[in-house]
C-alpha cells in the first residue's frame, strides 16, 4: 500500500499545533488550501473518535471519512468511508511531538487504488500527486501556525475543550 508523508516544525506547543490542525470553517480555510469545504456529519459539531466528516477537495472530489483515533494533543487518525471511485482504501494520521521550542507535525497518508489491473499505474501516479498535495497542505498548516487569526482561534479551542 503506497504511503506519502510530510513533516514540518512549527513554533507552537503541541496542544496549540494540534488545535490549529483541527480548526473548522473560515479559520480552517485560511490555512488549508486542500479543501473547499468540510463539515461534520450526523449532527455532531466537534471532532472525536467515530465522528464522520464530509470533505470536498478544491477540485470538487468528495470524501466521507471517519476519525479512527483522536488523541489531543498527540495524534489523530482517519479512514475513508466513501470517496472517489479510484480509491479502494485511504487512511491517514497526523502526529504532533515536541521539537525544541515548538512542535514537529508529521502527516502520513496511505491508500490503494482500483481496479486491480490499473492499480500499479494509478498508485504510481497517485503517490506523486498525493505527495505534492500533502507537501502543500503541511506548508499551509505551518503558515497557519504563524497566522495570528488562526492561532487565536486555536487558543480559544484549547481553553474551552469539548
Amino acid at each position: 500500500m503506497p504511503v506519502v508523508e510530510a513533516s514540518a516544525v512549527v513554533p507552537l506547543p503541541p496542544d496549540l499545533a494540534f488545535a490549529v490542525s483541527q480548526t473548522t470553517g473560515a479559520v480552517r480555510l485560511r490555512w488549508d488550501r486542500f479543501i473547499r469545504r468540510q463539515q461534520f456529519l450526523d449532527g455532531v459539531d466537534a471532532a472525536g473518535k467515530g465522528v464522520r466528516t464530509l470533505t470536498v477537495q478544491r477540485s470538487g472530489l468528495r470524501m466521507v471519512s471517519e476519525y479512527v483515533s483522536y488523541r489531543p494533543p498527540t495524534s489523530v487518525g482517519m479512514k475513508m468511508i466513501d470517496g472517489p471511485w479510484f480509491f479502494e482504501k485511504m487512511g491517514g494520521g497526523w502526529r504532533f511531538e515536541p521539537a525544541g521550542e515548538g512542535t514537529r507535525a508529521v502527516w502520513r497518508y496511505n491508500f490503494s487504488c482500483r481496479p486491480a489491473w490499473l492499480a500499479p499505474l494509478a498508485e504510481w501516479i497517485g503517490t506523486r500527486v498525493l505527495q505534492r498535495e500533502i507537501d502543500r497542505r503541511i506548508a499551509g498548516f505551518a503558515a497557519g501556525c504563524a497566522d495570528p487569526v488562526v492561532v487565536e482561534a486555536a487558543r480559544r479551542a484549547v481553553l474551552r475543550p469539548g
